[in-house]
């Protein structure tokens, strides 16, 4: 019986996560985990079974792209043309909302999405659950933020909305047009000092940044602190990046698999 519980307790072992050595204990601060167009790892990105599969594993949020369509519909879709998630070619800004709709964008991932569908950013803003976040990255033009306000400015889920956008000035718009929503600038590189960003990022009233993973480092972590700026970061699927991001105190981590990475940071 001794030599059966010594075996199983080292089968065990084997799948715990591979946490680095010389790993310190996290801070006690909790991390945010976001699903990356939704759980994208095993569902087909920026749909709507993606979206609910991420809150399912237990996502604290989901984040999803949009577009405008033709007819000023807001589309759930990262890239400017379908032809990557559907095969057909078209471009999202010159197409009605009503020809996107029918393309399928869940075969490309499995054969148990087939029929998955270009949603409106409406649709997914309907299925977020109580206590949930959705994070919305602006993609199209400034423009877009109008028309999100118009439609979203009322809605009885807006305080559940957080924004995301790499060009500043769409992410300024953004924060103009919902004060009392989180706005963070996407960044993969700065191009001048650190304490400089960031301090210009609070004078302009936005609320932190959201940046690749490779540029976070303890000495960034440390400025956003004294700055008072909050830090998050995107797109982790390494679990032990993901416990040294933790460690240094990111506000939240993208994944594109939210279960391996909340075994991380719970």
């Amino acid at each position: 019986m001794k030599s059966f519980a010594v075996a199983l307790s080292l089968i065990a072992s084997v799948f715990q996560p591979m946490i680095p050595s010389n790993a310190q204990t996290p801070t006690s601060k909790s991390t945010m985990v976001v699903a990356h167009r939704g759980a994208s790892g095993y569902a087909p990105e920026n749909t709507l079974a993606a979206a609910k599969l991420g809150w399912q594993q237990g996502a604290h949020a989901v984040e999803v792209d949009v577009h405008l369509s033709s007819d000023n519909k807001i589309v759930v879709i990262h890239d400017k043309n379908t032809k990557r998630t559907s095969g057909k070619d078209l471009p999202v800004r010159q197409t009605r909302y009503d020809q996107l709709k029918v393309l399928d964008v869940g075969l490309w991932k499995d054969e148990k999405y087939i029929g998955e569908q270009i949603p409106l950013l409406e649709d997914i803003v309907n299925a977020i659950p109580d206590g949930k976040k959705l994070v919305v990255e602006i993609k199209s033009e400034k423009k877009i933020v109008k028309v999100i306000e118009q439609k979203f400015r009322n809605h009885p889920k807006v305080n559940q909305l957080i924004f995301i956008a790499f060009d500043y000035e769409t992410i300024l718009e953004a924060k103009k047009s919902f004060p009392e929503n989180k706005a963070f600038w996407l960044s993969s590189k700065f191009q001048s000092g650190v304490e400089s960003i960031l301090e210009k990022v609070k004078r302009d009233g936005l609320d932190g940044v959201d940046l690749n993973y490779r540029i976070i480092d303890m000495e960034l972590m440390k400025i956003a602190r004294e700055v008072g700026v909050e830090v998050h970061t995107w797109t982790v699927n390494d679990i032990g990046r993901a416990w040294e991001l933790r460690r240094l105190g990111v506000e939240s981590i993208t994944t594109d698999y939210p279960d391996k990475i909340l075994e991380v940071v719970k």
